[in-house]
């Protein structure tokens, strides 16, 4: 197995541990209780999303870390950190560049989130969805071989980067629509004799 292919493999499980990490955000998001519905079990959901992230974000940062390994590739530490000027593929690795600090961003902050505060936490949290996106479209676009060969994407890595994408894709539907089924907030007005005793 050479550099490269094991770099793709990294790449894919960074993919994998993001998806799940999502739609747990998403299941957690909705309020779900996995005691009182399927599977009827205790489970920690905002430990496990929690670790899936820091594990995404150590395995994505491995990703592009393996090809410095690679003698045919001939990527120095400059093009992993500011792809740019990459000998292959450059835009798009620049994509994948883009994805892993977006991540990072997204990992801090959730880490810090008691001392942000929830509202200005959750504002920046909504970033997750765009890091998703760059790192679908950058393993969809990139050429796991790095040889600049025309995107098959009836590939079998490909098929699998787009059905992790559009799982996503249905899964953020469900939760816009399951949003916009709730009833409107209560609105909890004072009552008549303490709104006397203000005007006061």
């Amino acid at each position: 197995m050479s550099a490269i292919d094991l770099s793709s493999y990294f790449g894919l499980a960074a993919m994998t541990l993001l998806t799940l990490n999502i739609l747990i955000g998403l299941v957690m998001s909705v309020k779900y209780n996995p005691v009182r519905n399927w599977p009827h079990r205790r489970i920690n959901t905002f430990k496990i999303h929690n670790w899936t992230a820091y594990i995404a974000l150590s395995v994505a940062a491995i990703h592009p870390v393996i090809i410095l390994f690679s003698r045919t590739a001939k990527f120095t530490l400059i093009d992993i950190l500011y792809p740019v000027n990459a000998p292959k593929q450059p835009w798009i690795n620049v994509l994948g560049a883009l994805a892993l600090y977006t991540l990072s961003f997204v990992v801090v902050t959730s880490y810090f989130r008691l001392e942000l505060g929830r509202k200005n936490w959750k504002t920046l949290h909504f970033t997750a969805y765009g890091t998703a996106a760059l790192f679908y479209v950058h393993g969809i676009l990139a050429d796991p071989t790095l040889k600049d060969a025309p995107i098959d994407f009836l590939d079998g890595e490909k098929v699998y980067v787009e059905l992790c994408m559009l799982l996503v894709i249905l899964a953020a539907g469900l939760r816009i629509r399951w949003q916009l089924r709730q009833p409107p907030p209560r609105v909890h007005r004072p009552k008549s004799g303490l709104a006397r005793k203000s005007l006061r």
